[in-house]
């Protein structure tokens, strides 16, 4: 065990190379060294650490803007097989991830509330999240009742472990759809919410994200609050004369 005063760069790589054996992304394990950082800079600033160690980033993919347009949804569900038409239905109505969508128990739902849940155990922020239901999310829920005791979605009686399997595949093979996976079908959801004016904040909440950062990606969807300024770059002012050069 490391004191403070005693870690260094190599132990800072140790860390980051030990989170990326584990399976983590880099964009995770980046967050995790920014709060290394932060409590490295503190105890600079109380003066138990005489230098900060620098700590290399991890580079970062570029985020996916993908999503689903209409025509694209309405060729998919064409082709979806019978038994992944509600799990893709619920997912693109909450957003929810895909491991969340196909663990989703009857026990994580409230019909007379229209709400669901997710346990902090099942959440990457390790934070409780509530789903409230729209009607698409409620139809894909109630075409399963009775189906099975626990789970909600299920294929011959067993829980669907992996939605988007070869069946999923070979759907979008046969709609034409390129370079789309079912993580996308969250920023679909998440795009239709900001094209529809849902605020930062909100969204940002209904996600399950920590922060607005990772929701701020889709503020350009929505440009509604900005239209009553785009007229005034062609209202030109007679009396405006060419400033001197210098």
């Amino acid at each position: 065990m490391l004191t403070v005063n005693q870690i260094e760069r190599v132990n800072i790589r140790e860390i980051r190379d030990a989170k990326l054996n584990q399976g983590r992304k880099p964009r995770t394990v980046n967050a995790y060294l920014n709060q290394v950082k932060t409590v490295l800079l503190a105890a600079n600033k109380w003066g138990w650490l005489p230098k900060v160690p620098d700590i290399e980033m991890l580079k970062e993919p570029e985020p996916r803007e993908r999503w689903l347009t209409a025509m694209e949804k309405e060729r998919l569900f064409k082709e979806l097989p019978e038994h992944l038409k509600p799990i893709v239905t619920f997912a693109l109505a909450t957003g929810l991830k895909r491991a969340n969508v196909a663990g989703l128990k009857w026990s994580q739902i409230d019909l007379s509330r229209r709400i669901a849940w997710i346990f902090a155990t099942q959440a990457k922020s390790s934070k409780p999240i509530g789903i409230p239901l729209n009607d698409e999310a409620m139809s894909a829920i109630l075409s399963q009742r009775g189906k099975h005791k626990t789970n909600v979605f299920t294929y011959n009686g067993k829980p669907i472990k992996n939605p988007a399997g070869t069946a999923w595949k070979k759907a979008l093979k046969r709609a034409k759809i390129e370079n789309y996976t079912f993580h996308d079908n969250r920023h679909t959801w998440a795009t239709n919410h900001a094209v529809q004016g849902t605020p930062t904040r909100q969204l940002t909440e209904l996600g399950g994200w920590s922060s607005e950062k990772m929701v701020k990606r889709y503020a350009h969807m929505n440009v509604d609050h900005l239209k009553q300024y785009v007229a005034n770059s062609a209202q030109f002012d007679t009396k405006l004369t060419p400033a001197k050069l210098q």
